[in-house]
């Protein structure tokens, strides 16, 4: 079965679920078209985010099978600087506060090409990548980090543990917000994990998102969308405990969680129980928060396409930059097809020549804007606009001009 529909809260299992944002029918964001010839059998398939309002954990209830998400996948890590950047600091972070030497085992879920891994394995650590994608399995491996080809779960992580041994740290980036069965990815982590081991995950925040009009990050693959709250409440559920929250920047502001056995602390730390509290201050647990997001974000749609359709207007060329996953909800939200940006850039060669989801925009290499020179450059990975600017600052210089769309539509010269 490709799609169903949840009826219950990932974090209590209640049904008092709100929807407070529908962003449309859209087609999956990763799910990129090699030729027009494939634009008419395109799926898509609702986009609507609830509210729980019994433990305040925002989510999606519309699930797209990961066998359809993950099998074949063309996202890779490594052609970033800014998250080149942000491994280094990472691996060194938690290689100090573990003390880890080669004898202890870091395993990285959904490790993607071995981008975060190699850079344990620069400090002397042993590693382990867990990657469903194939061929991005296949891309860590011939980097020379090992690789297991599997979805990750409670019985996974077993079998894991007994093939590898217990490990001091697993690792989930951007990959908890993905699954479906939340607790049984965070039960299998601390499976894994020896006694004074920590599960450590990192997420996008729901504040920056509320903050910053992020809406943009939903689609289908991020099923959740985390509060320091309600990722206290699902590790309550499976035995663990939050020791430490992190705010880090990447991916337009996200959160770095800290996670040990309950057996080896029964509380969280003070510290994460104040974030919580303040959360709840700042309305993170009332319906009417997520509302007024809901109007802010048909704000910026009305603004983004009045400031495009008058650029057209008076003759202006625009492209963009960037075709990430955030990008296809905002094009297919916003109904901004090649009328309006006539074409995408990107430096992912397994993007290029393929055509955006829903909105067809052909993806070209990051060359062709010196080449055609368009007017103006809408940024729809905002969340690097400062790397992209200065990567085509030679564009700038020769008269073009940026858009960025998040939080609200601005030129930038």
């Amino acid at each position: 079965m490709t799609h169903h529909k949840r009826t219950t809260c990932r974090a209590c299992s209640g049904t008092n679920l709100k929807r407070f944002l529908e962003l449309g029918p859209t087609p999956l964001a990763n799910s990129f078209l090699r030729s027009p010839e494939e634009f008419a059998g395109e799926a898509s398939y609702p986009l609507d985010v609830y509210f729980c309002a019994d433990c305040s954990l925002v989510q999606l209830l519309d699930v797209i099978s990961p066998e359809v998400l993950f099998r074949d996948y063309i996202y890779v890590t490594g052609t970033s600087e800014t998250i080149a950047e942000h491994n280094r600091g990472y691996a060194a972070a938690v290689t100090d506060l573990l003390g880890l030497g080669p004898d202890d085992l870091v395993v990285e879920v959904a490790s993607n090409d071995g981008s975060l891994l190699a850079r344990f394995k620069d400090l002397g650590v042993r590693t382990l990548g867990v990657e469903p994608a194939t061929n991005i399995a296949e891309m860590a491996r011939e980097r020379g980090i090992e690789t297991e080809n599997v979805f990750f779960g409670r019985e996974e992580a077993g079998r894991l543990r007994a093939d590898h041994g217990p490990a001091r740290a697993v690792i989930g980036n951007n990959v908890l917000a993905h699954v479906d069965d939340t607790q049984g990815f965070l039960a299998g982590a601390k499976t894994l994990i020896d006694g004074d081991g920590l599960v450590i995950v990192e997420v996008p925040y729901l504040g920056e998102m509320l903050d910053r009009l992020e809406y943009d990050t939903v689609y289908h693959e991020h099923l959740c969308y985390f509060s320091v709250s309600a990722l206290m409440r699902l590790c309550e559920s499976v035995g663990l405990r939050l020791r430490r929250v992190d705010f880090v920047p990447v991916h337009g502001g996200s959160i770095r969680i800290y996670a040990g056995h309950v057996e080896t602390g029964a509380d969280h730390a003070p510290e994460v129980v104040e974030i919580s509290e303040r959360e709840m201050a700042d309305r993170f647990g009332e319906f009417s928060t997520y509302e007024e997001f809901a109007s802010r974000v048909e704000k910026n749609r009305a603004d983004l396409l009045a400031l495009l359709r008058r650029l057209k207007d008076e003759g202006a060329e625009i492209a963009g930059y960037g075709a990430p996953a955030k990008g296809n909800t905002l094009l297919n939200y916003c109904r901004i097809d090649t009328a309006l940006i006539s074409y995408t850039v990107d430096r992912n060669p397994m993007k290029v020549g393929l055509y955006t989801p829903g909105m067809h925009l052909p993806v070209l290499p990051a060359h062709t804007l010196l080449e055609r020179m368009p007017d103006y450059v809408v940024i729809l990975a905002w969340n690097f606009a400062d790397e992209i600017m200065a990567q085509q600052k030679e564009y700038s210089e020769r008269g073009g001009k940026f858009i960025i769309p998040i939080p609200e539509a601005r030129i930038v010269s």
